[in-house]
């Protein structure tokens, strides 16, 4: 791989290519993440195999099949956490039909991230929010407005859980980008996701070229709307995180 652009074989095993124009705003995403890290601690994750394989190829490879098919219908997707924005911004740029939304609690992140999506050209289509999520969660604006809720390197999963759920749409899908995982993470989301009314549908492991570690791709589905009561106020998903075993003894 160049330091420069990705070669063939990044993309061969993502499943994807992105076109010309796409490449060009993957690379302009990158000198923006350079010049705002100078102001901003965005992100460690910027150049070479860091910003192609751990930033973008992370971001898009659970996408794949929607990466192929291209849908036409709009799709209304939020990134819970986004941070210097990843997965959104990789998102809006691999999806030209997409609306994002992406809400992150920290100002001078969001602020960053808002420039940088202007300065691409996507500002019509990438929306920031300031605030914590339990707040977007009750939002009439978002509360069940989403077909695709997202969250990166958020926090444990039956807290994300709580976070995203709230924001589908009937026949949303919220999605978990996790790292190692296994049958005790598995037992803890599933007990977290009954009160929410939602299941664990489909689950993906795979590792990232490169050496870059194992990743897993979780796929929640809404089962019923989710009750009133969650999320819970700012902090509680955190402090008390749904679907906690009962001690022992």
């Amino acid at each position: 791989m160049s330091a420069a652009t990705p070669d063939a074989a990044l993309w061969r095993e993502l499943g994807w290519r992105p076109s010309p124009p796409q490449l060009e705003l993957l690379l302009a995403l990158q000198e923006q993440l350079r010049q705002w890290n100078g102001r901003v601690n965005l992100t460690r994750l910027v150049e070479g195999d860091d910003y192609w394989i751990a930033q973008v190829f992370d971001s898009l490879w659970p996408l794949r099949d929607l990466l192929e098919r291209q849908p036409q219908a709009p799709l209304r997707c939020i990134d819970v956490g986004t941070g210097g924005g990843f997965p959104g911004l990789a998102v809006a740029i691999a999806l030209p039909q997409a609306q994002l939304t992406l809400v992150d609690s920290v100002g001078r992140k969001t602020q960053a991230v808002q420039a940088m999506a202007q300065a691409l050209g996507l500002a019509d289509r990438v929306t920031l929010r300031c605030e914590r999520v339990e707040l977007t969660g009750r939002d009439r604006r978002c509360r069940g407005g989403f077909h695709l809720a997202m969250a990166r390197a958020v926090a444990a999963a039956p807290v994300v859980a709580e976070y995203l759920v709230p924001l589908l749409n009937g026949q949303g899908q919220a999605l978990l980008y996790r790292g190692q995982w296994n049958a005790g993470d598995q037992g803890e989301l599933e007990r977290a996701l009954q009160p929410l009314q939602a299941r664990l549908g489909r689950q993906e492991q795979r590792e990232l070229p490169g050496g870059r570690g194992q990743r897993t791709a979780l796929w929640l589905e809404a089962t019923a709307p989710c009750p009133a009561a969650y999320p819970r106020a700012v902090g509680l998903p955190s402090k008390f995180p749904l679907g906690q075993a009962p001690a022992a003894g």
